[in-house]
């Protein structure tokens, strides 16, 4: 019998356990099927390990343990550290001065491809080349949407009766 023959062969016996297993410990189908894929995985590689058999089911119980116990350690992590991040996000998340309150509206009123472009040239400070990289076009594609993109905002500011804000050539 080959390494995939008994890969596949505990597998077809052991799925449903192990499915089970890890649909009655788990909070979404998502994370169920990444217990039982990690599982499959560990049993995968390491085939040469897994005991003969009823016993290939204790030992697949013993390693979707442990991913399950990886995976609520990793969601606790992330957890901590989101909490975190809204709380430095909350207190240092830059304001739009009073004056500047009509380029915000005029700014956000721009489509989305517009947006994006002039926030990489003016507050990212990138140039055409870079806007090219980061957006997947070529750097004349990039710098042909950013001069559009600052017409755009110039027109709507124009028609808001405010003077269009001087913005860095990229």
């Amino acid at each position: 019998m080959t390494e995939r023959d008994r890969f596949e062969a505990v597998y077809d016996a052991y799925y449903p356990a192990i499915y089970q297993y890890a649909a009655r410990r788990t909070a979404s189908p998502d994370d169920t099927a990444d217990v039982i894929s990690e599982t499959f995985l560990a049993a995968w590689r390491r085939i040469g390990d897994v005991p003969e058999g009823e016993r290939a089911l204790l030992w697949l119980y013993g390693v979707a343990r442990r991913v399950l116990a990886n995976q609520q350690r990793g969601a606790s992590r992330r957890a901590v550290l989101a909490e975190r991040l809204r709380d430095e996000l909350a207190t240092e998340r830059p304001t739009t001065p009073v004056e500047l309150r009509h380029v915000r509206a005029a700014f956000d009123a721009l489509p989305e491809r517009d947006r994006e472009v002039l926030a990489l040239a003016c507050w990212e400070g990138l140039t055409g080349d870079q806007i090219a990289n980061v957006v997947g076009c070529t750097a004349v594609a990039a710098r042909t949407r950013l001069h559009r993109a600052r017409k755009r905002l110039a027109a709507s500011l124009q028609q808001q009766s405010f003077p269009a804000p001087v913005m860095g050539e990229a």
